[in-house]
């Protein structure tokens, strides 16, 4: 089966109603309160669902119960009023909250604005998967790439309001680790949240035609080798047409990672740009996922870009 576009949901207004959920780990109040003023100043409405800045009782690194935090977001998915759910933060959770969700009911709301990275990858799937619906992936609220990155803020808000303006991504850093162009459906996130998520319920099953969105943190080269390894080898990367690679912040010497990076995918006969700049790095641009884009990749060294072929929303 090769990945069709997904539904993509209403580009936001001024006056937009916006929901900030917890679904991983906690959430630093003072972070979230200077996150929350800055949607303000973009002329939205942001409001912390109820128990974004709980604590689970006994496992600390958990924003709250699982239970609790899947129903934050459900509620505020099938809120009518609400235009947009933000998540605060990443960490660790989301694998616990996600079969809890009522993918039927989160379905029949239709698409919304749904924003993060990191461990939020496992809902960046389920959204696609279970409800069809494309999703941002992107800085979130209480994170000090948000904060602090004036160029992570701008690509998030133009992407927020004026998605035809920023169709075409990447960084001058951006290059060819493998030159060539590709078309496909973008998919994708924290790769070592993929390679987790294969094999659960409700997993992807096939990525043919797919573009390949991927970044990481904290994972030395060997074990991103392990991590590409195990893709490669349940068959999750058949098909596929090219690979973006974003940033890799804390996961050892870059050079290190390039070597993993060629050797594990350098091999499949398909584009793979390094450095585009999304993910854990200082610059988080936004990308969209779900919809058909063009990856370039110029033998001569020039300018490496994925563009999307529709604004990320509608």
């Amino acid at each position: 089966m090769t990945l069709e576009p997904l539904a993509r949901p209403a580009r936001l207004r001024p006056g937009a109603r916006v929901a900030v959920v917890a679904p991983s780990g906690p959430v630093p109040a003072d972070r979230l309160e200077r996150g929350l003023d800055l949607l303000r100043g973009w002329d939205l409405d942001p409001y912390a669902a109820p128990h974004v800045l709980d604590t689970h009782p006994r496992l600390g690194h958990l924003a709250g119960t699982d239970e609790d935090r899947a129903r934050d977001l459900q509620e505020a998915w099938c809120d009518p009023g609400v235009d947009a759910v933000l998540c605060a933060r990443g960490g660790y959770g989301a694998h616990r909250m996600v079969d809890l969700l009522d993918w039927s009911v989160i379905r029949a709301a239709g698409p919304k604005v749904f924003v993060g990275y990191s461990d939020i990858t496992v809902l960046h799937e389920a959204f696609a998967l279970r409800a069809g619906f494309s999703t941002l992936h992107g800085p979130m609220v209480a994170t000090e790439v948000f904060l602090k990155d004036e160029a992570t803020r701008q690509a998030l808000r133009s992407t927020l309001f004026e998605p035809e303006s920023v169709r075409t991504l990447g960084l001058d850093a951006a290059a060819a680790l493998v030159p060539g162009t590709a078309r496909g459906i973008t998919f994708g996130g924290c790769v070592s949240l993929l390679a987790a998520d294969a094999g659960t319920p409700g997993a992807r099953t096939s990525a043919r035609g797919g573009l390949l969105v991927i970044e990481d943190t904290g994972e030395e080269p060997y074990r991103l080798d392990g991590i590409l390894t195990r893709l490669l080898r349940i068959g999750a990367l058949d098909g596929i047409s090219g690979v973006v690679c974003g940033s890799w912040e804390a996961c050892g010497p870059y050079e290190g990672i390039r070597v993993v990076l060629l050797d594990r995918l350098g091999s499949l006969g398909i584009p793979v740009v390094e450095e585009l700049g999304f993910g854990h790095g200082p610059t988080a641009l936004t990308v969209p996922l779900g919809v058909p884009a063009v990856l370039d990749a110029p033998a001569d060294g020039g300018r490496c870009t994925l563009t999307a072929q529709v604004p990320a929303l509608v």
